[in-house]
C-alpha cells in the first residue's frame, strides 16, 4: 500500500489556509511520524513560497518514513521537454519523486489546452521519460479521468497507459470535479484494468496494481470511493489530513487509514504510527489555524462521546458495546455526556470519569440524576461544563455538606455611558469568606468582567492561586423557545489554569445573574480542585 499525502499542496487550497515555510515544514515532521509513504510538498517554480520550502526541506528536514515528492506539471504544447522552465524548476527541487499532473479529459485537452489529442499524449510520454532518465519516481495525475473516461473511456485510458508505457511507476485516477460515488468507482476500475491489461501486454492484476487514486469530496463520498478503489485493488490512495482541500475537500487521511487498517485489515502504516492520529489530526489543525471538527471520525473530541441513557448502560457493562474500535487505539478518548437524556448509568459513568464513585452510593446516585434531569429541562447544559457537573456531583455525594470557599451576600453591577462615549462597568461584591465579611469594588470592559474582577479582589488575600486562573472563553446562548430581551439565557465561561482547562454554566432570566453563577462554579471548581491536588 502506498499512502500518499498531498495536505502541502491541494490541501492548501481550501479556503482560508495559507501555510508559511516554517508551517509547511512543521506538517511535513508530523506526517512523516504518523507514517505516511509520500509527502507531496508542492509547486516549485510556480509558486517562490514552494521553490524555498523544497530548497529548505533538503537541509532541514529527516523524513523517517515518507519520500519527498514535488508536484508539476507535463511539458508544454510544442515545447522540447528539456526547454521548460516548469519542468527544470520541478528537477532542481532534488525530491525522489516527481508527480506531474496531465489532462486525460478529451474535451480538456482540446479546450484548455488548446491542443490535439496526438500533442497531449507526446507532453505525457516525454516528460515521463525525462524524469524517469533523471532517476526519479514518477507518479502521473490523471485530472478529470472520471468524467474523462465517462466521455471518451478510449481516450482516458490511453493517456493512463502512455505515462506506464514511459516508465512511470503509477497513473493516478483523479476525481477532479468529485462527483463519483462509490460502485462507480469501482465499475470504473474495473474496465480500466482490462484496457491496461490489452495496451500494455499485462494481467489485469499487473494493470490494476499501477494504478492509484485521488477523490474530491463533492458528494461526500471521498473516502468511500477511496475505499472502495483500494477494496477493487488499487494501492496507491491519496489523501489530505482531515480531508483539507478546495471545495468540500479531498478524502480525509485519518478517515481512510483508519478504515483500511483497522476495518479491513491492511497494514497501511508502520507499527505504533496509528497511535499517533489524534494527535496529529490536531497538530495540524493548529498549524492551519483551523479549530479541530469536534465530530471528525476517529479523530474528533466527540467521536467517541455517547450522549443516549440506553448506550452508557450498553458501555457500562462492556465498551466495546457501543464503540466501533477502541478509541485509545487511534489516540482518542471515551465519553460520556451528562443531558437530559442520561439515565443512571450515564451519570454513574461520567462522575467516575471526573472521579467522583456514585456507584456504591445510589441515593446519592438518584439524587444527582435526578437534579441534572430537572435542571437540563431548565435550560443547563453539563455536556459541555464538565466542572458545574462535578461540583453538582460532589455535593450530592456529601449529601449538600461540601462547603464552597466563599459565600455570596450580594452583589450590583452598574453600567456607565460617559458623555466622552466611553462605557464602563462597575461592580461590587459582598461575599463571606472563611468567617470574614469582604467587600470588594472593581471596573471592567464590561459587566462580567467587572464582577470577575471584584470577586478576585475579594477573594485574592484568602486565596492567591486566583492569580493563576484566566477566563479563556464566554459564551451567551439565548434558549430555544425564549424570545427578546427577556428571554433566557444560558452561560459558559471556560477558565485556563496552569495545564489545564475547565468550563461551567448559568441559566438565568438576567445575563448578568447567569454568569455571576457560571463564574462562581468556576472558581469554586479551580479552587477546590487545588485543594485535591
Amino acid at each position: 500500500m502506498q499512502v500518499y499525502d498531498t495536505t502541502l499542496r491541494d490541501g492548501a487550497q481550501r479556503e482560508a489556509i495559507s501555510y508559511s515555510v516554517v508551517d509547511k515544514l512543521a506538517v511535513a515532521r508530523l506526517l512523516d511520524e504518523f507514517g505516511v509513504g509520500f509527502i507531496e510538498g508542492g509547486w516549485p517554480g510556480a509558486m517562490p513560497k514552494d521553490t524555498e520550502f523544497f530548497r529548505r526541506a533538503r537541509t532541514e528536514l529527516d523524513l523517517k518514513h515518507a519520500v519527498f515528492v514535488a508536484f508539476g506539471a507535463t511539458r508544454k504544447a510544442g515545447v522540447r521537454v528539456q526547454d521548460d522552465p516548469q519542468v527544470r524548476a520541478l528537477l532542481e527541487a532534488e525530491t525522489p519523486a516527481v508527480t506531474l499532473v496531465a489532462k486525460s479529459d478529451l474535451r480538456h485537452v482540446e479546450r484548455a489546452l488548446r491542443t490535439t489529442p496526438e500533442e497531449n499524449l507526446a507532453m505525457v510520454r516525454d516528460t515521463v521519460e525525462y524524469f524517469v532518465s533523471e532517476g526519479r519516481r514518477v507518479f502521473l495525475d490523471c485530472e478529470h479521468f472520471f468524467d474523462g473516461y465517462r466521455f471518451d473511456p478510449q481516450y482516458t485510458a490511453s493517456v493512463a497507459a502512455a505515462a506506464l508505457a514511459a516508465g512511470a511507476e503509477t497513473a493516478v485516477m483523479c476525481d477532479t470535479n468529485g462527483g463519483m460515488l462509490p460502485s462507480l468507482i469501482s465499475r470504473t476500475i474495473a474496465e480500466v484494468r482490462e484496457r491496461l491489461a490489452v495496451a500494455l501486454g499485462i494481467t489485469p492484476e499487473e494493470a490494476v496494481a499501477r494504478l492509484g487514486i485521488h477523490c474530491q469530496n463533492d458528494t461526500s463520498c471521498a473516502v468511500a470511493n477511496t475505499v472502495a478503489a483500494v477494496e477493487a485493488g488499487v494501492p496507491h490512495f491519496q489523501c489530505t489530513a482531515n480531508g483539507y482541500g478546495e471545495r468540500p475537500g479531498n478524502a480525509d487521511l485519518f478517515a481512510v487509514v483508519g478504515n483500511l487498517q483497522l476495518k479491513l485489515g491492511m497494514p497501511v502504516l508502520p507499527d505504533g504510527c496509528i497511535e499517533q492520529m489524534v494527535r496529529v489530526s490536531h497538530a495540524i489543525a493548529e498549524i492551519a489555524n483551523i479549530a479541530p471538527d469536534t465530530h471528525q471520525a476517529y479523530v474528533g473530541s466527540s467521536a467517541f462521546a455517547h450522549k443516549a441513557g440506553l448506550h452508557a448502560s450498553a458501555i457500562k457493562v462492556d465498551p466495546v458495546l457501543y464503540n466501533h474500535i477502541d478509541p485509545s487505539v487511534v489516540g482518542n478518548d471515551m465519553r460520556i455526556l451528562v443531558t437530559e437524556m442520561a439515565g443512571r448509568a450515564s451519570i454513574e459513568l461520567k462522575a467516575r470519569e471526573l472521579g467522583v464513585d456514585l456507584a456504591g452510593n445510589p441515593e446519592a446516585l438518584s439524587r444527582v440524576t435526578t437534579r441534572v434531569k430537572d435542571l437540563e429541562a431548565r435550560g443547563w447544559s453539563f455536556e459541555a461544563a464538565d466542572a458545574s457537573f462535578e461540583l453538582l456531583a460532589r455535593a450530592e455525594l456529601a449529601d449538600g455538606t461540601v462547603p464552597r470557599p466563599f459565600a455570596l451576600e450580594s452583589y450590583r453591577v452598574l453600567v456607565e455611558h460617559r458623555e466622552d462615549g466611553a462605557v464602563v462597568s462597575e461592580a461590587t461584591v459582598k461575599v463571606r469568606v472563611r468567617g470574614e465579611r469582604v467587600i470588594a469594588t472593581a471596573e471592567g470592559n464590561g459587566p462580567v468582567n467587572a464582577l470577575d474582577e471584584a470577586l478576585r479582589v475579594a477573594l485574592t488575600r484568602h486565596y492567591p492561586e486566583l492569580s493563576r486562573f484566566q477566563l479563556a472563553d464566554y459564551k451567551v446562548r439565548i434558549l430555544e423557545g425564549s424570545h427578546g430581551t427577556g428571554a433566557v439565557t444560558r452561560v459558559l465561561v471556560e477558565t485556563h489554569s496552569t495545564g489545564t482547562d475547565w468550563t461551567t454554566v448559568g441559566v438565568h432570566e438576567n445575563v448578568v445573574e447567569a454568569s455571576w453563577q457560571a463564574l462562581v462554579d468556576a472558581l469554586s471548581y479551580g479552587l477546590s480542585r487545588q485543594v485535591r491536588v
